[in-house]
């Protein structure tokens, strides 16, 4: 069976390090990255399944890196992570063409049911 391989992009390190974590301890191959612009650079060497990206980061916001990881990988599935009560930003970026959003913080089993959601439809396994 194939692993699956998620995304992490959230410029709050403890976030991003423990989710890295609690991933790849069940299984799934996880990296992380802690900017638009730092995942950008990373998509150009590698692929990934899912992405969880944050939408409040300085220097590139998730909305802009959504629009550039949907021009550079278009099947890759994106998870927008919206804190500070922003659901219109997780709208937008369902607009743009994120598979789904979810509030910050998120339950470990409401994040990985969502990712995993968002890796069936990638797989085709879901419409």
């Amino acid at each position: 069976m194939e692993t699956m391989r998620v995304f992490i992009v959230d410029d709050e390190d403890d976030f991003r390090e423990t989710i890295v974590k609690r991933l790849n301890a069940r299984k799934i191959r996880a990296e992380g990255a802690s900017s638009g612009i730092r995942a950008l650079e990373v998509l150009k060497e590698k692929d990934f399944d899912v992405i969880v990206l944050d939408v409040k980061m300085p220097d590139m916001d998730g909305i802009e890196t959504l629009r550039h990881i949907k021009k550079m990988k278009p099947d890759i599935e994106v998870i927008m992570l919206t804190g500070h009560a922003s659901v219109e930003f997780g709208l937008k970026g369902m607009q743009l063409g994120a598979f789904d959003y979810v509030m910050k913080p998120a339950p470990l089993n409401e994040l990985l049911d969502t990712i995993g959601q968002a890796y069936n439809k990638k797989r085709g396994i879901i419409h």
